[in-house]
């Protein structure tokens, strides 16, 4: 495993996004146990989760509470583990997601991820998404508190704008070491925030990096292409799966990049860590960097 840097905290270079194992279609808790212990033995050091990460009414937490539980039951030594966490989204139970981004209740859920997560202080509190009905700097403003309240060690901020992380990063200075954002080699609508994240020296974890990997298209000479052949070929050329070989081309993208692919299954989480160790040629990440769709 190769690591990187989030903040002063070394992590592995491809962490687990853990939303899978408590939404919908969610595995048991046997499997989704055996999935946290995989990403473990394979010497993933991060753990992506957040309080809305479950799938009927009155389940806040699940997933926090699943990782809790998975850890106490681990073997092996988690002192080097940083789970980073996320508040100011919900589930009403219906499928789908409110926003909630106030002062006050960042602050009772970050207290309430901390209880259920059962930790002295929670590495990493992600914003989850700009709450539209509450000035940024307001919202930001909580963070703050929280890291002056030692209830977080440091803050990041997701589904923002360049403009966002600024602001941010001048309310929250070396407070602020990570920005979560969608990106995909079919998605990709965030290389400012991943440049301007590069340049603050700031982590940059993509959700659903796997995206669009086997189901967007391009209009090629000779008609309808699959935009991502080219993973497809040099994941065969290589031996591997395309999607390690798009996690593989996401860490070339920046020194700061960390994807954080979703697993319900320990060979899942497996093959995502072993994409870490993955060299691509200069040939390669050309050709899939061309491969995207523009």
């Amino acid at each position: 495993m190769h690591y990187r840097t989030i903040g002063g905290t070394s992590v592995s270079a491809v962490g687990l996004g853990a939303m899978p194992l408590s939404i919908e279609h969610r595995p048991d808790e046997q499997r989704a146990t055996a999935t946290i212990h995989a990403a473990l033995d394979a010497g993933v050091t991060l753990i992506d989760t957040a309080d809305s990460y479950h799938w009927h009414a009155g389940e806040a937490g699940h997933n926090e509470l699943l990782i809790a539980r998975a850890l106490a039951r681990y073997g092996g030594d988690t002192s080097d583990l940083l789970i980073a966490t996320k508040g100011g989204r919900g589930r009403p139970g219906d499928g789908s997601w409110t926003v909630n981004a106030t002062p006050s209740h960042l602050k009772r859920a970050a207290e309430a991820s901390l209880k259920r997560l059962g930790v002295e202080a929670i590495g990493l509190y992600q914003l989850h998404k700009p709450d539209p009905a509450v000035p940024w700097a307001d919202s930001v403003g909580a963070l703050r508190e929280l890291l002056d309240a030692g209830t977080i060690r440091s803050a990041g901020i997701s589904n923002v704008t360049t403009g966002q992380i600024r602001e941010a990063h001048a309310i929250l200075g070396e407070g602020l070491v990570s920005v979560q954002n969608q990106y995909s080699p079919a998605v990709h609508d965030s290389e400012p925030e991943l440049r301007l994240s590069t340049q603050l020296g700031l982590a940059f974890l993509p959700w659903s990096p796997l995206g669009g990997i086997s189901r967007s298209s391009l209009d090629g000479p000779s008609g309808p292409v699959t935009a991502h052949t080219a993973f497809h070929r040099v994941a065969a050329e290589r031996g591997v799966s395309p999607q390690q070989i798009t996690l593989a081309w996401l860490l070339h993208r920046s020194p700061v990049m960390i994807p954080v692919p979703g697993a319900s299954r320990p060979a899942s989480i497996q093959a995502s860590a072993e994409a870490a160790d993955l060299e691509l040629s200069t040939a390669e990440q050309r050709e899939l960097d061309e491969a995207r769709p523009r």
